[in-house]
């Protein structure tokens, strides 16, 4: 009988609530298409009256779902229609979006906005809501028709900030944003010191603020000398393993909670490989320098590996030309010639992986190269190269750049074996030259190893050079020349240091001013230590106006990306390939040896081109390869010789 009761008093509950409903309200059919605005302004509502009755709309419309339509505006301050200009936008929040980002995009108050959407109070922002935007004419009329009596201040919500709390941390048990807890409380922009007394919510007096600044005791910044920028350029970092959210704050230089708003997806944790978006006025941080490897065959690694070579022999254009033979054109073509040089030393480097046993597949095919273009996309296709485990070549850059695009995505290692770091960047493709910038940056980081002091004599007409130093050299000094663009010998003396070497970095092609470098050097080598350095190949040191013994006693000292090499195994190389091909081997010759030979090394070692590029550096016949990850993609070597004639007239590497 009580369980009857209790039925029938519910039953009765809801037809009162259903029949009074239908004498204040109507319904409306949702169409397909019909925004909750529309469907306002056709009864002359506001689209907040209508989610108050239909809570569930808020997560969108469903076509011929039931609306229920108060018949007059929940609002009765006046009896005159509700003018266009006064009615609420609405808003779909969509990923990344914040509240502060909203009410600046609409330029509306955080109190006016939590108001017209009572939801937020209690849920936060969530992706998918539809939020009322109410217009500033509506916010201004609103608190018109409101008596002073009427409104209540907001009541005043503090925080004390705990050992290990963070702003993120803090932001989200709040359910508000970073910038949000930073615009209540700028004192905390660019620290938050334990115990501080944060405003999470409510206003408070200019007095009662600097009151509790003055009790949390705390060192903080003056608001008003806070300026908060936001970086337009960005670069990229990728995660490495065992970096961590703390880690990686400490590196960059930046608090966890702005690495987090800039990348909202560490909030969720940091794995490797994760790509990281950081402003550029955060400097790139120096990888560690790589160890030196001596690569030999791992035991037990059995596993047959696949490379292919990708050579622009152009075949068809020899054979379609009817003009030239092909002795004639062998002895004209100076690109064909590089290709078989390159390509006999792939050859010495194949067979001298067969000697050790080494388990791999060589496929060779003609890329059939302009500058422009080339038929890769075709070899691909036809011969299935997405499962091959490293690629070298094409020779061009362009070509380079579309082989690594169309195998990006099963990232297949595309080695570019003589092409320039321009271009595009892709993260399998692995440039073996070393910039211009790389080499230029060797030679002054060995420098500085040496705690050397640094001095530039640089000719005017050397621009370049000169903004390089200055850009990237900031702690270099220069020699002031004289007005007529001659070196000032007792300025360059003025700036010899003792008990430091000295190097001098000189870059002209004036044969005078290196004349008098030289002499001011020499002149000072009973008192100072000093050493030459150039940076760049210099034709006016090998005429005869320039004594070469004095280049030797200065030990001249300058960066390259070869070095001549006279080791037992340099020596065997020579001897196998000269007896095979009937002739020495030339540096392109050398440099396909070094390449072909290092990559089916790197695959014998049980792991990944790219897990050997990551952890180690390599150093052949007469290169190194010394990868690393650039911030926009891809590999570049950095393997580079720091290389001095000795005063025994032959040229050695610097220690």
């Amino acid at each position: 009988m009580m369980k009857y009761f209790i039925t029938v008093c519910m039953a009765c509950l809801f037809f009162t609530f259903s029949v009074s409903s239908q004498e204040k309200n109507s319904t409306h059919k949702v169409e397909k298409g019909e925004t909750i605005t529309q469907i306002a302004q056709k009864y002359n509502v506001t689209p907040n009256d209508i989610y108050q009755l239909n809570p569930d709309a808020q997560s969108g419309l469903k076509p011929n779902s039931i609306l229920l339509i108060p018949k007059s505006a929940t609002k009765k301050t006046t009896a005159a229609p509700v003018k266009t200009n006064l009615q609420a936008k609405t808003h779909l929040v969509i990923a990344k979006e914040t509240l502060f980002g909203i009410e600046k995009k609409y330029g509306v108050t955080d109190e006016a906005l939590k108001k017209a959407n009572p939801f937020l109070e209690k849920e936060g922002l969530q992706i998918g809501q539809t939020l009322i935007i109410p217009s500033k004419a509506a916010t201004k009329a609103s608190i018109a028709t409101e008596k002073p009596s009427t409104v209540k201040k907001e009541a005043v919500v503090y925080h004390e900030v705990l050992a290990k709390e963070t702003k993120y941390s803090i932001a989200k048990k709040y359910g508000i944003t970073i910038a949000e807890l930073e615009k209540k409380n700028p004192e905390v922009v660019s620290n938050l010191p334990i115990g501080y007394k944060l405003i999470i919510k409510g206003n408070v007096s200019k007095a009662v603020k600097t009151a509790a600044v003055t009790e949390s005791k705390k060192e903080t910044v003056n608001p008003s000398a806070v300026k908060v920028t936001t970086p337009i350029n960005y670069w990229n970092y990728e995660v490495k393993s065992k970096e961590t959210l703390y880690s990686l704050s400490k590196m960059f230089g930046m608090s966890q909670e702005e690495l987090i708003a800039l990348n909202p997806t560490m909030a969720y944790g940091v794995t490797e490989a994760m790509t990281l978006k950081i402003p550029s006025t955060v400097s790139m941080p120096q990888e560690s320098k790589k160890e030196y490897s001596s690569l030999s065959k791992k035991s037990g690694n059995n596993d047959r590996k696949k490379i292919v070579l990708l050579m622009p022999f152009n075949m068809n254009a020899i054979e379609g030309d009817t003009i030239n033979s092909t002795a004639i054109r062998l002895k004209k073509d100076k690109f064909l010639n590089m290709t078989l040089d390159f390509y006999a030393g792939a050859m010495s480097a194949i067979d001298s992986a067969k000697q050790l046993g080494l388990s791999i597949d060589v496929s060779v095919f003609d890329s059939q190269e302009t500058k422009n273009a080339s038929n890769v996309a075709s070899i691909i296709k036809e011969n299935n190269l997405e499962n091959a485990n490293a690629i070298i070549g094409p020779f061009y850059q362009s070509n380079v750049e579309k082989t690594a695009e169309l195998l990006n995505l099963n990232q297949v290692p595309v080695i570019s074996p003589l092409s320039k770091d321009v271009g595009k960047s892709f993260s399998n493709l692995y440039q073996t030259i070393p910039t211009v910038l790389a080499v230029k940056n060797a030679m002054f980081d060995y420098m500085r190893s040496k705690g050397g002091n640094v001095i530039a004599v640089i000719d005017k007409k050397k621009e370049s050079v000169i903004q390089y130093i200055k850009e990237n050299q900031k702690d270099v000094r220069f020699s002031t020349l004289n007005s007529n663009g001659s070196l000032s010998a007792e300025n360059l003396k003025s700036l010899f240091v003792k008990d430091k070497i000295n190097y001098v970095v000189m870059e002209t092609g004036n044969t005078s001013m290196i004349k008098a470098t030289i002499a001011t050097m020499m002149s000072s080598m009973a008192t100072y230590k000093v050493q030459l350095v150039i940076l760049e190949p210099n034709e006016t040191l090998d005429t005869d106006e320039i004594n070469f013994v004095n280049l030797t006693k200065l030990k001249m000292m300058y960066p390259s990306m070869t070095r001549d090499n006279e080791s037992a195994g340099a020596l065997q190389f020579e001897k196998s390939f000269k007896k095979i091909n009937k002739i020495s081997p030339n540096i392109f010759a050398t440099r396909g040896f070094d390449i072909t030979f290092d990559t089916m090394m790197r695959l014998s070692q049980g792991k990944t081109y790219q897990e050997t590029a990551d952890a180690m550096a390599t150093e052949q016949v007469d290169n190194k390869f010394e990868y690393y990850k650039k911030p926009d993609g891809g590999y570049t070597n950095k393997g580079v010789y720091i290389l001095y004639y000795d005063t025994d007239l032959t040229i050695k590497e610097a220690n």
